[in-house]
């Protein structure tokens, strides 16, 4: 299996919460992609991918991905599963989900405490410019 780079880059963020992320990043100078890999986890008969996982920011000074969710601890299961599966794949690779109380804790610590009440909602489009 090899990553490959992501087949349809996003036009903008999927959820409020990566905008401020960016943010943070763009402030203390700290350089990012989004969503730039697709890791294969699985693949069917045919040789097809099955099923991926596409982290939503890339830190390469850091050599980093970092994948965001505001799910409720009960409810990242999944999300959990595809992380491991993905350091059983790719050992090589350094991957950190930040979930729901990290980013609250890292967004109140670092001035974006209102919004931190509006973390868990429907993903939707944010204009990355913002």
């Amino acid at each position: 299996m090899q990553p490959q780079p992501n087949p349809n880059p996003p036009k903008g963020f999927a959820h409020p919460v990566e905008a401020k992320f960016a943010r943070l990043l763009d402030f203390y100078r700290i350089p990012w992609e989004h969503e730039p890999t697709t890791f294969p986890l699985s693949f069917d008969e045919e040789g097809n991918i099955h099923e991926a996982l596409t982290p939503d920011f890339y830190l390469p000074n850091q050599d980093l991905y970092i994948e965001l969710t505001t799910k409720l601890q009960s409810q990242i299961t999944e999300k959990n599963r595809k992380i491991r599966l993905l350091r059983q794949h790719y050992p090589h690779i350094n991957i950190k989900l930040l979930n729901r109380k990290d980013m609250r804790i890292l967004l109140i610590k670092y001035g974006f405490d209102a919004v931190t009440g509006k973390l868990i909602g429907k993903p939707r489009d944010v204009d990355i410019s913002k």
